[in-house]
């Protein structure tokens, strides 16, 4: 019976070359949530959100974490079963045609590919910040790119040293911003209401309808995306089928908190102000104003940048892993599969990669389009990709539970509810943003190329994408090599 089983394990893992089983849970949760990067959305989300929702903003918040939760809910059907490194797609994969996985794979370039961008646009824009408020020293564009430049290296390095220093660090970086945001917006709540704070806009709140709420759950949704970035690490993690949906779950669930908090503060905070939160263009920096606490802005400021770097490192890790799939998938070139003999890491994905989203920001900067214009339109088209993304591995967790005669009514529930949510969702962010609709109706044709080309050329790679980390005979010999 033992040499039977022998017979149909693989003596090798279709990822090996990555270090297997190394991190811990607090390591692959602490990636998650700097993905999230939820310190920024908390102080620039909530503004945002209440231009719609107004007084309603806090629910927003509140039905947005429900449907991130089910997000999670979804992918969790799958990480308590597989272990991959190419995140969603892999998942995906197994429940929808090749060409599903194959968008999948596509709106992740494009997701993690953006975000990494976004965060080293917003860690160049509030550091510079930080540095007027602390010396009044202000920086150009050379000075800007050089930043980024400078960031984007030391991004590379570490993501190149591997998942566990990165980690590290990351783990770091996010727990003091957090910790600097919760002190920030502590002490704005304990100041109470600011009612000589001057909106920047002649509006006056709009009232908490449903429709407003409803409609201030599409930017509250997209302050999520990334907290799923743990699927990405599931062959490097410990014990993956436990620390990875536990990770995307709890990501979920401490954003959505730390959200619904901010939120609260800061519509609490304007309540006594004509125009509301929805006419403030820095609410916290305001509130610190009007409470002549002039050094809290220069905390905030601290907070961001920590968080944007943790970020932009979480991020490039996980892209580093899609493209490392898909080259063992056959899909991507041949050397984004190979992995580097000391470090145990996709070194050439990395090379690759760090390159193209340092590189972005620093042309469009060139070319006149300023720092944060340019954050806006990158995480608008990361949203995008994200949000497609989550669509898909959503509507294939029932498929794959049924092909494994595990299907349950909840599943299909879920599904049911979550899938028509973020279609909707998806929809309205590229009609309400007719030049980002018009950019990734663009990549959407060349995606298409791709795939015909790929289907005509490579038939045979495409019909099995989707790899993922698989039991080898070593796994069986010494157990705890492998343990999942």
């Amino acid at each position: 019976m033992r040499d039977d089983v022998r017979l149909r394990l693989r003596s090798r893992s279709p990822v090996e070359g990555l270090e297997r089983r190394r991190l811990g849970p607090l390591e692959v949760f602490a990636q998650s949530v700097s993905g999230a990067a939820p310190s920024a959305a908390m102080a620039a989300t909530p503004a945002i959100v209440a231009v719609s929702a107004g007084h309603g903003t806090v629910w927003s918040f509140v039905i947005a974490t429900v449907l991130a939760l089910l997000v999670a809910g979804c992918i969790a059907r799958f990480t308590r079963r597989m272990a991959a490194s190419g995140g969603l797609y892999s998942l995906t994969a197994k429940g929808l045609t090749p060409a599903g996985a194959y968008a999948s794979a596509l709106a992740s370039l494009l997701g993690y590919g953006l975000l990494a961008a976004g965060a080293l646009v917003g860690a160049t824009l509030y550091l510079q910040a930080l540095f007027d408020d602390l010396w009044a020293a202000g920086g150009g564009r050379v000075g800007a790119a050089v930043v980024m430049a400078v960031i984007g290296l030391g991004t590379g390095v570490l993501v190149l040293r591997g998942a566990r220093l990165s980690a590290r660090v990351v783990l770091l970086a996010e727990s003091i911003s957090i910790t600097l945001m919760l002190i920030v917006f502590s002490l704005l709540l304990a100041g109470g209401p600011a009612a000589d704070a001057a909106p920047t806009e002649a509006t006056a709140m709009p009232s908490p309808g449903i429709g407003g709420i409803v409609a201030g759950v599409l930017p509250a949704l997209a302050a999520f995306i990334g907290f799923e970035i743990a699927t990405s690490l599931g062959t490097e993690v410990r014990r993956p089928f436990r620390s990875v949906p536990r990770a995307v779950g709890l990501t979920a669930a401490l954003a959505g908190v730390l959200y619904v908090f901010a939120a609260q503060v800061q519509v609490f905070g304007f309540s006594a102000t004509p125009g509301g939160l929805a006419g403030q263009a820095e609410p916290v920096v305001a509130l610190a104003a009007v409470k002549g606490w002039g050094w809290l802005p220069v905390l905030l400021d601290l907070g961001l940048v920590m968080s944007f770097v943790a970020c932009g490192l979480a991020t490039a890790t996980a892209l580093a892993r899609v493209l490392f799939s898909l080259s063992r998938d056959g899909v991507a070139p041949r050397a984004f599969g190979r992995t580097h003999r000391r470090f145990r890491t996709p070194h050439l994905a990395v090379l690759a990669s760090v390159p193209v989203t340092t590189g972005v920001p620093v042309v469009l900067l060139a070319v006149g389009v300023p720092l944060p214009a340019v954050l806006v339109t990158v995480l608008t088209l990361a949203a995008c990709g994200f949000l497609l993304a989550y669509l898909l591995v959503c509507a294939a967790a029932p498929v794959f539970l049924h092909r494994i005669g595990e299907l349950t009514w909840p599943a299909v529930a879920v599904s049911a509810v979550i899938v028509p949510i973020l279609l909707v969702v998806l929809v309205a962010f590229v009609v309400t943003r007719p030049l980002s609709g018009a950019l990734l109706g663009g990549l959407a044709v060349l995606g298409a190329a791709g795939y015909l080309m790929l289907r005509r050329r490579r038939p045979e790679a495409l019909a099995g994408i989707g790899v993922y980390d698989e039991t080898t005979t070593a796994d069986v010999l010494f157990p705890h090599r492998g343990a999942a």
